[in-house]
């Protein structure tokens, strides 16, 4: 289902699909009603308005621009197949843009605030930083992304800044200022409370990246969030110190960081904010929290652990992903069906199918430190001096009857050859030679054979001795035909120098 708007008041996006959702829509793609960059959603303000739907809606919804909406009902409209896939790379940086992190890293910022009264939003972030965090953890201590969080603040028209609004709301004589949480100037916290814990999470972030660990800011704003809620009145200085030195970090460089609040001076991390809120090219301008920019592109999604990690993973080079981007619940493995379509052997448990985040590549692995070499399709093959390593160098091996015999050829050489014995083509097969039936062996008169699984027996008749190196048969018996002068030249021809004649007659038992 394809719906246009025609005006972006006449309901929410969220409205929208969830009326598609109920009319049996299997995915709503809603057009703007204007031209121009794609705004980011943002929650309904009524919340009875929204709240009995917003979280059931399941069917994929995406906002699209009106030309791209105006040319897929143009093409429906004369019949042709239209093919739609939603993938989160069309809403990320193009494999150009990726190339400009040479450090095959992915960068994100996430735009947030302290406050947790503004009811279910301010709700649903907090418990996506919980969810998140560990997550963020594994990806920023392994050096996979580069993660920043970042908070909007308004500044007070000059001639308001002595008014009593701006003095509740703002920080540094109406420089920093933020809406007061209640909405009620009478009662609660005021929004210069809110300004003053952002800072404290900003120069956290700052020092705790300082010293080696931005990740543990993902700690005090989840520890921050549960010790000290508005609601129980803790959102205070000296909880979030409690927090701060929990955790390990030094609190005189954030109390330095955020500086004198009341005084007439900038403060160079709220003006760097500032300035960090005017988008430029693909970023875009940061107007509505929470905001997440990946790889420089405002992310447009539901703010949950999976969808997010999704994105996130999606803005990686393939085959660069780490392992959390592979696991079950993120992405489907191709390497299970039908090992992606991909060269493996199957004997050595080796495959150059390679799962990747958004699908697979056939690439010819390295084992063991013996590198394979082929299209990854159809062939790969090992090579160096320790490709014999790997399921035997590629060549036969058997063992049977407690004797094992194998074709690799183990002077480094490349090749397969069947062992004595044997005959075939030294990779697929090698089959046993019967040399008795063969007559290779074993064929003096007196000589009896048998043939066993890559050799022969050879016994002599008349308790006769049998010699292999001459296939013949030596009687004990001095009356033998064959003289004993030729025996003592067989014999004398075998034996080594360090042996006496002595010792071969003994041997012999004669």
């Amino acid at each position: 289902m394809i719906g246009i708007t025609t005006t972006i008041t006449d309901c929410f996006f969220t409205l929208k699909a969830w009326n598609a959702q109920k009319a049996g829509a299997a995915a709503i793609l809603i057009a703007d009603s204007m031209h121009g960059p794609l705004i980011t959603m943002d929650t309904p303000e009524e919340e009875n308005d929204w709240s009995e739907y917003l979280q059931n809606i399941t069917i994929p919804s995406a906002f699209i621009s009106r030309a791209l909406g105006y040319s897929i009902k143009r093409a429906l409209t004369f019949g042709e197949m239209v093919n739609i896939n939603l993938d989160w790379m069309e809403s990320l940086p193009d494999r150009m843009e990726s190339l400009q992190h040479p450090d095959e890293r992915v960068e994100y910022e996430f735009w947030t605030s302290s406050n947790d009264g503004c009811g279910p939003k301010c709700e649903r972030q907090i418990e996506f930083v919980k969810n998140f965090k560990a997550a963020a953890r594994i990806l920023e201590q392994k050096g996979y992304t580069q993660f920043s969080p970042h908070y909007i603040t308004w500044y007070c028209p000059e001639p308001f800044i002595l008014s009593e609004q701006c003095k509740s709301q703002c920080i540094n004589h109406g420089r920093y200022c933020t809406p007061d949480p209640e909405q009620d100037f009478s009662k609660g916290y005021d929004g210069k409370d809110v300004v003053v814990q952002n800072l404290r999470q900003a120069c956290f972030f700052k020092v705790a990246n300082e010293s080696g660990k931005p990740w543990l800011w993902w700690d005090y704003v989840t520890d921050f969030a549960i010790r000290c809620p508005m609601k129980e009145k803790k959102y205070t200085k000296d909880c979030a110190d409690k927090v701060i030195l929990s955790l390990g970090v030094d609190l005189t460089k954030i109390d330095k960081c955020i500086g004198d609040t009341e005084a007439d001076v900038d403060n160079p991390l709220l003006k760097a904010e500032q300035d960090a809120q005017i988008g430029k090219g693909s970023h875009g301008d940061v107007t509505i929290l929470p905001t997440l920019v990946i790889n420089n592109r405002q992310y447009r999604g539901k703010l949950d652990k999976r969808a997010v990690l999704k994105a996130i993973c999606a803005g990686f080079e393939e085959t660069t992903e780490p392992a959390i981007c592979l696991s079950e619940d993120i992405e489907t493995n191709e390497c299970l069906e039908n090992n992606g379509g991909c060269w493996q052997d199957k004997a050595a448990n080796i495959s150059a199918c390679r799962n990747t985040f958004s699908g697979r590549v056939c690439e010819c692995p390295i084992v063991n430190g013996v590198k394979f070499y082929g299209d990854g399709y159809m062939h790969c093959e090992a090579s160096g001096a320790l490709h014999c390593e790997i399921n035997n160098g590629g060549c036969w091996r058997k063992t049977l009857e407690g004797r094992t015999y194998s074709a690799r050829i183990d002077d480094h050489s490349h090749g397969c050859k069947c062992p004595p014995g044997f005959k075939g083509d030294g990779v697929n097969s090698c089959k046993d030679v019967d040399e008795c039936k063969e007559k290779l062996a074993c064929q003096c008169p007196e000589c009896k054979c048998k043939n066993t699984w890559g050799s022969y027996d050879c016994s002599c008749s008349g308790g006769s001795l049998y010699i292999r190196e001459y296939d013949t048969c030596i009687s004990k018996d001095f009356k033998t035909e064959v003289s004993w002068g030729s025996v003592w030249e067989i014999i004398l021809g075998i034996v080594t120098k360090k042996e006496s004649r002595d010792t071969w007659i003994r041997r012999l038992g004669l």
